[in-house]
């Protein structure tokens, strides 16, 4: 029998996580993350968040955004240049940026070239 285990970012489970402040958050974070937040979170975000429901995604632009514990359970819905790519936070996204998850480009399809075509032209995509 397998036991789960307890999610834990920098020894503190996500309930102690949940109750800092941005500030204290921030002393655990790596030093991009920690600078970013410290020079200002969101506040527009925050207030969202705050009011927010786990079943209506809040849309953003803000790919630049730290997850913070209280995103966690919430979805959000990522603008990745040219729609929104709805995703759930979990407890292993803290720390990391909103726009690691919502990628804006798409992967390379290599196609068979068509009748006097050039090598070179295998390389373009076959998504369209």
């Amino acid at each position: 029998m397998a036991l789960k285990k307890e999610f834990k970012f920098k020894g503190k489970n996500i309930e102690e996580l949940k109750e800092l402040s941005i500030e204290e958050f921030a002393q655990l974070c790596n030093s991009r993350s920690r600078r970013s937040l410290l020079r200002g979170f969101n506040k527009h975000l925050l207030k969202k968040i705050s009011k927010a429901s786990p079943d209506k995604p809040i849309r953003t632009h803000d790919r630049d955004t730290i997850v913070i514990p209280q995103m966690v359970g919430l979805t959000f819905a990522i603008h990745k240049g040219n729609s929104f790519e709805r995703t759930e936070i979990k407890p292993t996204m803290i720390g990391h940026y909103l726009g690691e998850f919502a990628l804006t480009r798409k992967r390379l399809l290599h196609g068979k070239a068509g009748i006097g075509a050039t090598r070179s032209s295998t390389a373009i995509s076959a998504r369209k």
